[in-house]
């Protein structure tokens, strides 16, 4: 892609997804994610009815009268994004693929991040850590992570789901909002999941094309994976085939459905020929 290009599918993207996050998500966002902890603001004199707990006894035996600590709510949120870019994210039988409907995702996520005064940062993952952009504000920060979410070209093409929470948990220390966006077509990740549960507040997008999970009846078809390259020729006219397909992926997002549900991690499945503000909405709805 020329840089020219880039520039223009930059600006395209800006344009669209910083006026969802203006107009849709403002309100939602901020009411979702809310500040969790407290932060010290200033000391003034006890007044009676405040709590003796917070009683700053230096302040109190300097001035020989009692000054308690006034605390005031964390605003300003740690957002991070954990971005699936593995071969499966470059399949799409819509007008886009995965890959580029998640790029839009994470950059209205970004923008109503830093409409809430917020830092973001994103991990690109694959079977291993692609990619990290630490946390940060501001409107240029944002067009680089669209700018990389439109270029970047992973070293693998596999995908674990574990290995990114993991990442998570080690790298960002102070608890933060956590968005991963994936398929989730890997092995059984709950472990981590819950883990990265525990230290952070953590989201699932579950980005899917209609074609993974239906199988149209056209004919002999050369079938390859994306992520490991193997090709099969499968009959699609063949009824017992196409039910087969269709009762894998059920399968699999029954299962991911439980893992989301038994961890206690809030998941939105959204499908790439539908508008993502929906789901979207509604989650943070939900919160």
């Amino acid at each position: 892609m020329e840089t020219s290009d880039i520039i223009k599918k930059v600006r395209k993207i800006e344009i669209k997804t910083k006026g969802l996050s203006n107009h849709l998500f403002a309100g939602e966002y901020h009411s979702a994610f809310k500040g969790k902890g407290m932060s010290f603001c200033e000391v003034r004199e006890y007044q009676y009815g405040d709590d003796i707990r917070n009683i700053d006894w230096n302040v109190t035996a300097r001035f020989d009268k009692p000054y308690v600590k006034v605390f005031e709510e964390e605003r300003e949120l740690t957002v991070i994004i954990l971005v699936d870019v593995s071969g499966s994210a470059d399949f799409g039988s819509q007008t886009m693929s995965k890959r580029d409907f998640i790029t839009e995702i994470a950059a209205t996520l970004s923008f109503s991040a830093i409409q809430n005064n917020d830092k973001i940062g994103v991990v690109f993952f694959s079977d291993v850590i692609e990619k990290f952009i630490p946390p940060k504000k501001g409107r240029q920060h944002i067009l680089r992570i669209i700018r990389e979410l439109l270029t970047f070209e992973p070293k693998s093409k596999g995908t674990d789901v574990s290995g990114a929470l993991r990442y998570l948990v080690s790298v960002i220390k102070k608890r933060s909002t956590a968005f991963i966006i994936s398929d989730f077509m890997c092995e059984d990740f709950s472990d981590a999941l819950r883990i990265a549960r525990h230290k952070h507040d953590l989201l699932a997008l579950n980005v899917y094309d209609i074609r993974e999970t239906e199988m149209p009846a056209v004919g002999l078809v050369n079938f390859v994976d994306a992520e490991t390259g193997q090709t099969m020729l499968v009959d699609t006219s063949n009824n017992w085939v196409r039910q087969q397909f269709k009762q894998n992926a059920e399968n699999r997002r029954q299962r991911n459905k439980e893992i989301f549900l038994h961890t206690g991690v809030d998941c939105a499945d959204i499908e790439t020929r539908e508008d993502y503000v929906k789901p979207l909405i509604k989650l943070f709805k939900s919160r």
